[in-house]
């Protein structure tokens, strides 16, 4: 049997927010943008075609509730959404919440500015949010 590990990148980059039935859901420890990671919790994935059909599914339920709950707290104004993995190969999807006035606008967030620490509390509150709202919406 294999067991699930997150990629020592991703662990360190980001903050545990809540587990759902497939993913992982993380917060990017980047101020400049509120970026959420789904991580399925299975082992060996790149794409999300090494997923079998009922969890790709699954995933995409997933991607659209934290999309969803992202909106609802941040009130943004875009959602970027995106699994690249072109730096950590272990599969993962960006829920980015975007705003015309954030450093990358209208562009991709990735490498614009540096990553900005949060203050602690308001990481906390942040994740504090996503977490009802996850459990809201998530039933």
């Amino acid at each position: 049997m294999t067991f699930f590990n997150l990629n020592p990148r991703l662990e360190g980059d980001s903050l545990f927010v809540a587990d759902l039935p497939l993913c992982a859901v993380r917060l990017m420890k980047d101020a400049n943008y509120p970026w959420l990671l789904l991580v399925p919790r299975k082992s060996d994935l790149v794409e999300i075609i090494d997923l079998d059909e009922a969890d790709q599914q699954q995933l995409m339920r997933e991607i659209a509730l934290a999309s969803t709950c992202l909106r609802q707290v941040t009130d943004c104004e875009k959602l970027n959404v995106g699994a690249l993995g072109n730096m950590v190969s272990q599969l993962h999807v960006h829920v980015i919440a975007r705003f015309r006035e954030d450093a990358a606008w209208p562009g991709p967030a990735w490498g614009v500015v540096p990553a900005l620490a949060y203050e602690p509390d308001k990481a906390e509150s942040l994740i504090d949010q996503l977490r009802e709202a996850l459990a809201d919406t998530n039933g």
